[in-house]
């Protein structure tokens, strides 16, 4: 019963899950379409609210954000289930690619499905900047702040520590006045319920202590231990998304073994050309780029069998995403109880106008590598995409897996 009637709302994180192209800032339109005007699960400030506390957090934010507004609805447990239905479809296709990579190498007209990906990413992200900006310039200090941080988001787009320290420096900056404080706010009374956390710190201890106790006793079946252990670890550490992650997983599983192949020969090795093919297919999928996770997993154990092989996509798919979600909602309830102090709330304002910041970056840098004045019929193609995606998601009832699916009917045969 307590399933039954979050269905509805289970079936709207699945639409998000496969139309939602074009990584964790692109999403963020998507989730206005499905949860802000749709399905009113959160209003404007609230979805904008959630993403900046996400992006100040490790693991994968746009993972972090739909289950969290699974967890304001229904609970833990619904914010598991949402989180399991926005990454199990990108994650059965990654791990599928797995097993297809030494096929698809030397067939590549099927990318030619996802050549307007881009384009139509980027109209995501002008939508989500037309939807959010009343919400989050309100005056000529948000303003400013906003257009400030759009073009360090630009220049340094996918580095680590630059959304989360353009939140804390927007935060600083609108909390320097005290004006626009209601008197009445108070600290929220909520409990801070510790088990998340132990959980998170028990399992990051575990894994690397078994995992090198396999590795000094040359367990015969360590390898899925190693798995875990490497993916884990990446997914509790790594800050900025699947650009870093991506490159941190290259060095780990490409890159480290063949320096330490002396040393331990049997560590997991994935071929360089094949890792690099995963990580061009992940951006062409929609879901989170963490996914990838579960085509790296694969990859990791194929030479185990296919029933190991399947395995290993899940326990990729489990150890990525498994920390960033034991974080989220440990220090979400924290996050709602120091939020009703006044130095918080008045850091709120300067900390939507920097995601305001940060979509406008991300909309610029997308489009930068997008054929638009090239005066020829790619470009004007492109420009079709770029302007047609945003008014549909705001004029029309399209739903936006059929408008993906044309998308990628016209690249096949445009």
């Amino acid at each position: 019963m307590y399933l039954f009637r979050h269905i509805p709302f289970l079936k709207a994180v699945f639409l998000h899950g496969i139309s939602a192209f074009g990584g964790p800032q692109a999403h963020i339109a998507l989730l206005m379409k499905y949860f802000v005007k749709k399905r009113r699960e959160v209003t404007e400030s609230e979805l904008l609210e959630l993403n900046a506390f996400c992006q100040l957090l490790p693991g994968a934010s746009s993972s972090q954000t739909i289950l969290l507004i699974g967890y304001k609805r229904g609970g833990p447990i619904l914010a598991l289930l949402s989180l399991l239905v926005w990454i199990l479809p990108v994650s059965i296709i990654m791990c599928a690619f797995s097993f297809l990579v030494e096929h698809m190498q030397d067939h590549t007209s099927y990318m030619n499905l996802f050549r307007f990906m881009v384009p139509m990413a980027a109209g995501f992200l002008i939508y989500a900047c037309i939807i959010a900006i009343p919400y989050s310039v309100k005056n000529k200090i948000t303003l400013f702040i906003a257009l400030g941080a759009a073009i360090p988001v630009f220049v340094l787009f996918g580095k680590p520590f630059i959304i989360p320290l353009l939140i804390i420096l927007g935060g600083f900056i609108t909390n320097l006045s005290k004006k626009r404080i209601p008197d009445n706010i108070k600290p929220a009374k909520t409990k801070i319920i510790w088990n998340n956390l132990w959980i998170f710190i028990l399992l990051f201890v575990l894994a690397g202590a078994t995992s090198e106790l396999a590795r000094k006793n040359e367990w015969s079946n360590r390898k899925p231990i190693h798995l875990f252990e490497n993916t884990y670890r990446m997914g509790s550490l790594v800050f900025g998304g699947g650009n870093v992650l991506m490159p941190m997983m290259y060095e780990q599983f490409s890159v480290r073994p063949n320096q330490i192949k002396e040393k331990n020969p049997n560590a997991i090795n994935i071929d360089k050309k094949e890792m690099l093919t995963g990580f061009g297919l992940v951006r062409a999928m929609p879901g989170p780029v963490f996914s990838v996770a579960s085509y790296t997993g694969g990859l990791a154990l194929k030479d185990m069998g296919v029933k190991m092989q399947l395995l290993g996509g899940l326990i990729g798919m489990v150890a990525i995403f498994l920390p960033s979600a034991l974080l989220a909602m440990f220090f979400y309830p924290i996050w709602n109880k120091i939020k009703k102090y006044a130095v918080i709330y008045r850091s709120l304002e300067g900390i939507n106008a920097v995601i305001m910041g940060v979509l406008i970056g991300s909309t610029l840098y997308i489009m930068k590598d997008i054929s638009i004045l090239d005066y020829n019929y790619k470009s004007f193609i492109n420009i079709i995409f770029i302007a047609a995606t945003p008014l549909i998601l705001l004029y029309t009832k399209l739903p936006p897996p059929l408008l993906v699916a044309i998308s990628m009917l016209l690249g096949y045969f445009l």
